[in-house]
């Protein structure tokens, strides 16, 4: 299998060489999904360039983050002239795109990870986003009981809306297929579990991705206090939180991807091109920011998205 090249020197630090081609040529199912990937991101024009050059990602005030988006748009082959899309146009696109890619890539994770999976993008922003699913159905009594009493509603607000952009759940499993193999349980023992179907009967959440085509600092703080609200809200185990971006500037993927107590990890959409282009440059300072989300584990690809999700 052909993979993106790395080099290690004394330090531990990782240097990609330009091995781009190498990956765009790759047959492996990881491989392929991620290029449709990309070609979704160019078809639903939510990745363009303007009359200017500049692309869709970039803030074109900023010189580093339109030379790096450059860069990764020429890696993509990014031909199409347009001009930039309304921010919720680009979003919901983005999405959209991330929800495709999950539902062809982690469905093929069968064998590391069984199940009744459903991937999805969510379209409501209130509190049923979350409160749908095993851990979080409190929260529409919670909702109920806030709309319903205002001295309520003052002391809690919305604190507990939790609306992610898209999900991955399990739907819980009949007795009969937990017994195929062997017989694990019947109506004296496990009478709690979340897994059986027999016990209750709501999707349990997996994952929640969420979806930043670009960061600025007011979506990096959003996407962290979702973060926690999932984390403090739930009654059970705690999803996969990670965000999705399309970011070119490293100093605002770093607002996310530094620090830990909140989301899993951050993964950009195109990091072998971003790597490349920020090595290109030869902005020592920019590089050692790079290595230290990369090999601090806190910037990952796309493409390690779904099988992170197996675990």
């Amino acid at each position: 299998m052909t993979q993106p090249s790395f080099d290690h020197d004394t330090s531990g630090s990782r240097r990609v060489d330009d091995s781009t081609e190498a990956l765009a040529e790759s047959p492996v199912l990881l491989a392929q999904e991620r290029r449709e990937f990309h070609a979704s991101l160019l078809a639903s024009g939510t990745l363009t360039v303007d009359r200017n050059g500049v692309p869709s990602n970039a803030d074109k005030q900023n010189s580093r983050s339109v030379m790096w988006a450059q860069a990764i748009a020429n890696k993509l082959k990014v031909e199409t002239v347009n001009e930039r899309a309304a921010g919720q146009t680009s979003g919901n696109t983005f999405e959209d795109a991330v929800a495709a890619y999950l539902n062809s890539s982690f469905p093929a994770l069968s064998a590391l990870r069984p199940g009744d999976w459903d991937i999805r993008k969510i379209t409501g922003r209130n509190a049923s986003g979350v409160s749908q699913f095993e851990q979080y159905r409190h929260l529409a009594d919670l909702d109920r009981a806030v709309k319903a009493d205002p001295m309520l509603r003052a002391s809690l607000g919305n604190a507990y809306v939790v609306a992610p952009d898209v999900i991955i759940a399990r739907n819980p499993v009949s007795d009969a297929v937990l017994n195929a193999g062997t017989l694990l349980v019947d109506e004296s023992v496990a009478t709690h579990a979340s897994l059986r179907c027999s016990v209750q009967p709501d999707p349990i959440l997996h994952s929640v991705v969420s979806c930043k085509w670009t960061l600025r600092s007011d979506r990096a703080q959003n996407a962290r206090t979702e973060a926690l609200n999932l984390i403090r809200n739930r009654k059970g185990q705690v999803p996969h939180i990670v965000v999705v971006t399309g970011e070119p500037t490293l100093s605002r993927i770093s607002s996310l991807a530094l620090g830990t107590g909140d989301i899993d990890t951050v993964y950009h959409f195109a990091l072998y091109e971003l790597e490349t282009a920020v090595r290109a440059s030869g902005d020592d300072e920019h590089i050692a920011l790079l290595d230290s989300m990369v090999d601090g584990r806190r910037l990952k690809d796309i493409s390690d998205l779904p099988l992170d999700l197996a675990i």
